[in-house]
């Protein structure tokens, strides 16, 4: 199981506003952390909101692999229902050559919908634009001229498109919330899943999974081709004690105010005990609470292949999470070889 972490580039640490100079830089001494700790992954969201820095995940990440060495960068995820892809393709084709060929992408529909105003889509063809694009950016990922023709984009006819990247084939990875949909779309494509899980029991994913995993074997892709990822939040603290004392208050604050935005009842410490239980899907605790909790996900799914932490917008501070950090490469890491096979 490959370990990471997604970033949304926060600019607050709980109350705490931050200058984005301040914030950016210590969002890249992280990634340059998580390099040298061994993680796999790090991956940047993309929003556009004032609390969040990245509005242009590519650029970010370029940065990042300018002082990194062995770390996969990603997106987490570009919200391609409001994008050009060969604007992405390009972007994510002149990181991979920045970073030696260690860029990945993860694409999706988007779960914050600000894109879809600011850049004048129609939220009415919200699968319509997801499903136009995609097929556009993998065309253009596997063929250096392209043909195609489609509603939401000029078409193109034999054009060019550079530059190319250093992988050969650039991995894509699909993005998912919970719509069937999502699910199978991912299978008939032969494409790697990634599924945010943000509340409830991570189990309840079993159904889904198994039916990507149906769809991709029917469309003829081996089980090796169809890889899992599980994008939560999550934190590792020193014990459980102390990692539940740092994440509370700030996962609480955070997700009140967003529950005040979408509908969603407000976090109380029993919700959040409910989540932080075995099967609940807040990974949050010491190394060998966090390590147990992923391999029994990992084991409720039918095996998950990357797991990333979603940790920078609890309320937790840059030492804290560096710390976390640390822990992750030289305590979680460890405790999961064994039985990975890693």
């Amino acid at each position: 199981m490959e370990i990471g972490i997604d970033s949304f580039a926060s600019a607050m640490y709980g109350s705490e506003e931050l200058s984005s100079q301040v914030a950016m830089e210590q969002l890249l001494d992280r990634i340059v952390a998580a390099d040298q700790a061994g993680l796999a992954i790090f991956g940047i969201g993309e929003h556009h909101k004032k609390e969040f820095l990245d509005s242009v995940p590519a650029v970010i990440l370029a940065a990042a692999a300018s002082r990194t060495r062995n770390i996969r960068l990603t997106s987490a995820v570009t919200v391609l229902s409001t994008s050009d892809p060969v604007r992405v393709f390009q972007s994510f084709a002149t990181l991979d050559i920045i970073s030696k060929g260690r860029t990945e992408l993860v694409v999706g529909r988007g779960s914050a919908i600000e894109s879809y105003p600011l850049f004048g889509f129609n939220l009415d063809d919200y699968d319509a634009l997801f499903r136009e694009k995609l097929e556009l950016l993998l065309q253009i990922r596997g063929e250096e001229f392209v043909t195609w023709s489609g509603q939401f984009r000029p078409a193109l006819q034999n054009q060019p498109i550079y530059p190319r990247p250093v992988q050969e084939k650039m991995p894509v990875w699909l993005g998912a919330g919970g719509t069937p949909q999502s699910f199978v779309r991912a299978g008939r494509l032969g494409l790697p899943l990634m599924v945010a899980v943000i509340g409830g029991q991570t189990e309840r994913f079993r159904p889904l999974i198994d039916l990507y995993r149906k769809s991709g074997q029917e469309a003829g892709f081996a089980p090796e081709q169809l890889k899992v990822g599980l994008h939560s939040p999550g934190y590792v603290g020193e014990d459980d004690a102390s990692a539940i004392a740092d994440y509370y208050p700030g996962y609480a604050e955070l997700w009140t105010k967003l529950g005040r935005e979408r509908g969603w009842p407000p976090v109380t410490r029993r919700t959040f005990d409910a989540l932080i239980e075995p099967k609940g899907v807040l990974v949050v605790g010491g190394p060998e609470t966090v390590a147990q909790k992923l391999l029994r996900h990992s084991e409720a799914l039918g095996g998950v292949d990357r797991f990333t932490f979603q940790m920078d917008n609890a309320g937790l501070t840059h030492p804290q999470l560096l710390r976390s950090i640390e822990l992750i490469g030289t305590k979680v890491i460890p405790l999961l070889k064994p039985n990975t096979g890693n």
